[in-house]
């Protein structure tokens, strides 16, 4: 069996070790085609110093990765991934306010706190012909992370770092912890909450089907 390179067979020592054992009780012998591996014992401590050069440099990448995003992440810049509805990121990793969809997010919070249900504010946003980021319809779902999403006050979150008024808000305060004091209060309410919590299966079930 050829290789391109010794760290292209596998992620770590042990895993290499441990598929070459596999591998050589069935006659098979792994051979790499950029290094020039004799066979004997020098052969042995080459391979295996490749290896954990191989490991090492992996380990030290992802060290380094993870240092520059906690880095981006204390000057509460974003990270990747999909940005966060009713913002945009600007050329330096900022977010920014992005204001029609804005304008969406505060509907939603209002809405909520006016007394419809998420099913409601979901209908009321796709009868309007309103899409969230992706240019899809809004969903339970979308709806029910949105209005517990706290970078709509302006905190930032990524890991374990959280730093509040670090980023432009959407949504006052005193309308965010009325809705999540209303969001608290209507899961205890058993009608209400059965409703919801029925109408999210039934989503999850739709999806699971591809539907």
């Amino acid at each position: 069996m050829t290789v391109w390179k010794l760290d292209r067979f596998a992620r770590n020592r042990y895993d290499s070790a441990h598929y070459k054992t596999i591998l050589k009780r069935n006659g098979v012998r792994v051979l790499s085609a950029k290094e020039t591996i004799s066979e004997g014992a020098e052969g042995i401590l080459l391979e295996s110093m490749l290896e954990g050069y191989a490991e090492y440099y992996s380990i030290e990448l992802a060290e380094k990765v993870k240092r520059g995003l906690t880095e981006n992440a204390l000057k509460a810049k974003a990270n990747g991934g999909t940005c966060t509805f009713g913002y945009t990121v600007d050329s330096d990793r900022h977010y920014q306010i992005d204001p029609p969809a804005a304008l969406i997010v505060r509907e939603v919070f209002q809405l909520y706190a006016d007394g419809k249900t998420m099913k409601e504010i979901k209908d009321i946003l796709n009868a309007k012909g309103l899409t969230n980021s992706r240019g899809k319809e809004f969903t339970f779902n979308t709806i029910q992370r949105m209005l517990s999403n706290r970078k709509y006050i302006g905190e930032y979150h990524f890991g374990e770092v959280t730093i509040p008024d670090s980023m432009p808000a959407i949504v006052d305060k005193e309308l965010f912890e009325k809705v999540q004091q209303m969001l608290v209060k209507n899961k205890k309410a058993p009608s209400r909450h059965k409703a919801e919590d029925d109408y999210l299966l039934t989503t999850n079930v739709i999806y699971a089907n591809g539907q």
